[in-house]
Order: C-alpha cells, then structure tokens, then sequence
C-alpha cells in the first residue's frame, strides 16, 4: 500500500509539472504533446468511454408505451452509462484510423431475452482529436451516435473539462417508436484536488435531453460543490413538456409548473429520485450503488485488424502493465512517428484522409454515418464474424 502511495504522489507530481506549461493554453486537447507512459491508462483511447457500462438501460430505451416513460428510460442510461472509476491517468492517445471493433455486449432484455449490441468507434480526426462511435441493438430497434472530442483548460488549481466543438451528445434512435431521437449533451468536469495531493472528479454545470418527437425535454443541473465542503455529487433536474421551436430555457427555475411532467434529485453516483407532477412521494429512477460495469465481448487478437486498438497497442499496454515505463514510451514515440511520417506523405500526394467506417472526418449536425465497411462491420458484430479486409490507407 505504501508503494502504491507513493507511486500515485509521484505520478501527481509528474502530471502538475507538465499541466503548469499549459497555465493560459485555451484547450490543451489541441495541443501537440506527448505524455509519459506511466501517466498512461492501459486503455486504448477508443476504449474509454463507451457509454455502455450497463448495457441493459439502453436496449430498454424504448421498452415503455408511454412517452414519459421512455423519456426516464433514457435517463436511467443516462446515469448508468459511464460506471467506471476516475482516475487521473490519460488514456493511450488518438492514432488516425485506429478502431475498435466493438466491444460487444449481452444484455438482459425485460423479457428476460439475451440479446446482443454491437459498438463501433474509429478515430477520424487527430488534430483536432475526435472519433465518430455507433451503437447498435437490431433486436430492441435501439441505436447510438456520436463523435466524441473533450476540450481542457489548466486553471492554476484544477482542470475544466469540457465536450468539445464537434461534440454535441449522443444521438440516441429508437426505431421500434416511428424513429424517436434523444439529444443527450455532455455536462463540464472538473478535476480539481491537485495541489492538494487528491485529485477527484465532479460534475457541474447543466446538460440537456431532447426529444423532438414527443416535446419533451429534461434540464439537469450539477451542483458545483464547495472549495473545502465534502463532495455531494448531487443532482437536480426537472422533465418538462417544450416547444422546439421556441423553447430557449437552460434553468429549471425558468420551467413553468403548468409544463413539468417530473422533478429529479439525488446524487448521481449513487441514488436518483424522481417525483411525478401533483405528487409529492419520490420513485427510485435508479440505484447506482450495487452497479457495475458489464464485461464486454471484444474479439480475440487474432481477428482483428492491423489498427485496432488492442493490437496497435498491445506492446505499450504489455510494458506499462509490466511498469517497464521507458520502453512503453519508446514503442509509443515510435507510433506517434509513424503516424506523423503517414501524415507527411499524404500532405505531399495531396490526399486527404478518409476513415474507413465512417463517411467522414466531422460532420456539422455531431451524427455520424456509416460507410458500407461500417456497416458490414456491424453485421459481422451481430453474426460474431469478426474478420475483416485489412485496411487500405491506415493512419499509422
């Protein structure tokens, strides 16, 4: 335990020496810098955050007959989404091209049927970085998309994290409801506690979930904790009726009570409560506290690709796990250069870069399509075929 100690105080040490150079950067995303691998997650990038930690919540978005209903449905995957544990290591950083195909998961059906989604996520930007990500449940008519970009600012005290330009949510689709579309926008983190010697992460700041369809909109509200009070990680947010082309309201003080089908409390890493209009007796929306993330199907190395993310890095996530943190630095500098060196003979053939799986790098509306090859990668996901052509042009 002491060792550990004493590891995480070094690590802390090594991350706020480098965060000072950045006192005054708008957007350290954006900036081109390499970490030291024992700062480093043994995570893929692509592999960090996707958004299925309980997959069962999302395949049962649009189990309910009743619009409100679905509405709390997509709330409770919401909530349940991002399980994991904070930690202040950086993930293994974007490489154009590199996917992950996959990871797969079984979830539990209200009917109590095993059926299977599929995640598919590609870098399709590095600088800026971003990666276009799709989620897909034929079985529940449920689907997701989005790009995925995070822009930081270094304060002096504490990192502000926030969803960047081409980052506006999650598209969630319900197919099995006329085709029902969520809009689900990212809240700011902070990370805060660094010069303390115990960083922590919280929430604050408001996000907002739309559904053109059904006129119904949700505001939450993450209390920004106080400098020295103990966190509360509380939550507030309010389920109201809108007008799409008129509603300009970002507060729940704004909502009028004529409008509001729910009130929402509590904290949101452990119980959210949810209390219908005319009524004052709270309901469980969900129980955070005996959760944990589900375990994924990824296919096995042999089937993958050449750049996807388990293969490229798997001689970086061997060192690290093994701390033999100069030679996961060595092969990671020598990715990084091949990258840049691909990136310089594509600027002198005047190509540009095109991901395989998804039309394009960015596109303006945040929802990503699928190109064919990101289609049939799908299929394959759903059929467990995962042997896919090697890539033609790859980013390193």
């Amino acid at each position: 335990m002491a060792d550990k100690t004493s590891d995480d105080s070094s690590k802390l040490k090594t991350l706020l020496s480098i965060l000072r150079k950045f006192i005054g950067v708008a957007d350290i995303a954006s900036v081109r810098f390499s970490l030291p691998a024992q700062l480093l997650e043994p995570t893929p990038n692509l592999e960090y955050w996707n958004y299925l930690d309980r997959p069962e919540t999302f395949i049962s978005i649009g189990d309910s007959d009743d619009p409100l209903g679905r509405m709390l449905a997509v709330l409770r995957f919401w909530f349940t989404k991002d399980l994991c544990n904070w930690e202040i290591e950086d993930a293994a950083p974007p490489i154009l091209g590199v996917t992950t195909k996959a990871p797969q998961a079984k979830a539990e059906s209200t009917s109590n049927k095993a059926v299977r989604l599929s995640y598919l996520t590609e870098q399709t930007s590095h600088h800026p970085p971003v990666s276009a990500f799709y989620i897909d449940c034929p079985a529940k008519g449920v689907s997701a998309r989005g790009f995925d970009q995070l822009s930081a600012k270094f304060t002096g005290t504490s990192v502000r994290v926030t969803a960047g330009a081409h980052n506006l949510g999650i598209f969630v689709t319900v197919e099995s409801r006329g085709n029902e579309e969520y809009q689900l926008t990212h809240p700011t983190a902070q990370l805060g506690g660094l010069l303390r010697g115990s960083p922590s992460v919280t929430i604050t700041d408001s996000c907002y979930i739309t559904c053109q369809q059904t006129r119904i909109k949700v505001i939450l509200h993450y209390l920004e904790e106080g400098w020295l009070s103990k966190s509360q990680n509380k939550v507030l947010g309010v389920i109201y009726r809108y007008d799409h082309e008129n509603d300009r309201r970002t507060r729940i003080k704004d909502v009028p009570e004529q409008d509001v089908l729910a009130k929402l409390e509590g904290c949101w890493q452990r119980q959210v409560y949810f209390t219908l209009a005319g009524s004052s007796e709270p309901h469980l929306l969900v129980d955070l506290d005996p959760l944990f993330p589900a375990p994924k199907i990824v296919p096995p190395e042999s089937e993958q690709l050449s750049n996807e993310s388990r293969r490229f890095w798997h001689g970086v996530t061997e060192a690290i796990l093994e701390k033999r943190f100069a030679e996961a630095t060595k092969l990671k500098q020598e990715l990084e250069e091949r990258q840049r060196e691909r990136a310089a003979g594509r600027k002198t053939q005047n190509e540009d870069w095109k991901p395989r799986f998804f039309t394009g790098a960015l596109t303006p509306l945040g929802k990503p399509e699928l190109t064919e090859d990101g289609k049939e990668a799908l299929r394959g996901l759903h059929e467990g075929n995962y042997r896919l052509q090697e890539s033609i042009s790859i980013g390193a």
